[in-house]
């Protein structure tokens, strides 16, 4: 993001507490996610703070956006270890599960209270994400879709992303190439054409298609997307010979 626009960005409320809710955002990603979904999430809810318009939703949007860094700062509180008692003055989880089912519901409640913000369509891309860090690729599944079809297409180009890697990782092989893919021909601010490439060329790699994947990686090097996509590119092309 240009320093410029960020700067200018930071000059309203609204701004300054959906940046906020951004940067926490990256954080809990940077620890528990590949980097590459840092800029992502950042960009995403950067352009809904600009996407507001209307006072009352933006309004809205500004609460949902607190609510949802308290939800995020959820998932990246400390796991206390086995058999040791809470205490008062230090939050902590007994167990990832619980962890996860706490912030689910903080997302659930954004999600519920703010339906029209496009954070509520945030929450409920981490509410995918919960769903699948759980196990349940049926309710992440349903969750993404739904931010997909929602209309915001930067929101939903994530959400497509995400949907993807869960077909990747559940062996739905063709319904990951086709979600890469569209990303590929359809790419926004939030998710870049060097992102899905990338995305998509690990998918061969890993499913025994390097031929596919050395196809990609040399794309990516032609089409020279930018220093990291370009880094990896080559990184993963020295792999394959």
């Amino acid at each position: 993001m240009r320093a410029e626009t960020r700067h200018q960005l930071k000059q309203d409320a609204f701004s300054r507490v959906t940046i906020g809710a951004a940067e926490k955002t990256a954080h809990w990603t940077v620890e528990h996610r590949n980097t590459l979904a840092v800029a992502i999430v950042v960009a995403v809810v950067i352009v809904a703070a600009v996407g507001g318009g209307w006072y009352y939703l933006s309004t809205q949007d500004e609460k949902a956006s607190f609510d949802l860094s308290q939800a995020v700062r959820t998932l990246d509180t400390q796991l206390r270890p086995a058999g040791t008692p809470a205490q008062p003055d230090s939050p902590s989880f007994a167990s990832a599960q619980e962890r996860a089912e706490a912030a689910r519901k903080q997302f659930q409640a954004i999600v519920d209270k703010y339906p029209h913000t496009r954070t509520a369509d945030l929450a409920r891309y981490f509410l995918g994400v919960t769903a699948a860090d759980s196990g349940d690729n049926t309710a992440a599944e349903k969750n993404f879709k739904a931010v997909a079809a929602s209309g915001g297409k930067e929101v939903a180009s994530v959400a497509k992303l995400a949907l993807a890697s869960l077909y990747a990782s559940s062996n739905r092989v063709k319904e990951a190439i086709a979600g890469y893919q569209d990303l590929i021909n359809h790419p926004t601010n939030s998710v870049s054409r060097a992102t899905a490439q990338l995305q998509l060329a690990e998918l061969y790699q890993t499913n025994n298609q390097p031929l596919d994947a050395k196809r990609i990686y040399e794309e990516i090097k032609k089409e020279n997307p930018g220093p990291e996509a370009l880094q990896i590119a080559t990184q993963k092309l020295a792999e394959l010979k």
